[in-house]
């Protein structure tokens, strides 16, 4: 069977790819995942400067997921640049059939100018398939969300982007904590974007009912697992219908069916995310569920699958 998707002019050996925020900088689990197996992966949010992030406690377990409140910490763009992304160019190795993984850049800023010059810093790094803006992050004290959910500020953003990313590919990341996704989806797309990843978190809160505080270290946080993994395949379908760029999903993927859910839908890829806390290889075990589940459906090629669900049917 034939795994292969494209995102664009970005080709894929599979769809699977680990998402920004649960796979550090794929440095971190080489020692315990094949990362020549992946479709590719988006490395933690990158801005200008180093980010210590949010106060602990940083993570709390939901019924069914769990809520984030990381706040983006990283190593800034050029410590990324220096360190880890000559790091990653030794581990990943083009495969018989000419792929190799695909390192996608989370690109994050507190102003449209931040995220121009991250960019601009990564423009000169070799070993980069695509960028991934993060218009969507929802537990950052600003920056991020206020892009993603009004969509002047989107197409400004993305615009501003686009000018700067002359030799890759320019994903965007929407938030799913808006009134009509659509609308976004096409405010990024005719500012330039060239495939859309929906969506990031949804903003969650829990209380501990004993101290009467907050469960992590800021009042809210993004709250991420298989429970949003409907609401999530509901919005990739909507936006697929508006836009003409590729839209990978994200959300709530645990096992090979969900993956194939997505496709289903119109994903051209998805992302894993959440996850990888449960099972550091849980991108590479669904890789080979995949492919077992191709074998005994009888699918060929799992792009085919693309777009495939039938509303009339339901």
């Amino acid at each position: 069977m034939d795994l292969s998707v494209s995102v664009g002019t970005l080709s894929l050996r599979n769809p699977v790819i680990a998402a920004s925020g649960t796979f550090g900088y794929g440095v971190e689990f080489a020692e315990l995942v094949d990362l020549n197996r992946l479709g590719g992966l988006v490395v933690k949010g990158l801005s200008r400067e180093p980010m210590e992030g949010a106060p602990p406690p940083r993570l709390c377990e939901t019924a069914g997921g769990m809520l984030n409140a990381v706040g983006l910490q990283n190593i800034g763009v050029r410590a990324f640049v220096a360190e880890k992304l000559p790091a990653l160019r030794r581990l990943l190795r083009e495969d018989a059939q000419g792929f190799t993984t695909a390192v996608v850049a989370n690109v994050f800023g507190y102003r449209v100018e931040d995220y121009v010059e991250v960019i601009r810093v990564l423009e000169d790094a070799e070993g980069l398939a695509a960028y991934e803006l993060n218009i969507s992050c929802p537990n950052t004290n600003r920056g991020g969300l206020e892009y993603g959910t009004d969509p002047a500020a989107t197409a400004e953003v993305v615009a501003a982007a686009r000018r700067a990313a002359t030799r890759r590919p320019l994903w965007v990341k929407l938030s799913p904590n808006v009134t009509d996704i659509a609308c976004i989806a096409r405010a990024a797309e005719e500012a330039g974007a060239d495939a859309l990843t929906v969506a990031n978190t949804w903003v969650g809160m829990a209380v501990d009912v004993e101290s009467r505080r907050s469960r992590l270290g800021r009042l809210t946080g993004g709250l991420s697992g298989p429970a949003i993994k409907p609401l999530t395949l509901r919005l990739v379908y909507q936006v697929v219908r508006v836009v003409r760029v590729p839209v990978l999903g994200v959300g709530g993927i645990q096992k090979p069916e969900d993956v194939i859910e997505y496709i289903l839908v119109g994903a051209h890829a998805v992302q894993v995310g959440t996850a990888h806390f449960l099972d550091p290889r849980a991108s590479v075990r669904l890789v080979k569920g995949l492919e077992n589940l191709c074998l005994r459906k009888n699918i060929n090629r799992i792009r085919d699958l693309r777009g495939e669900f039938s509303p009339e049917k339901c």
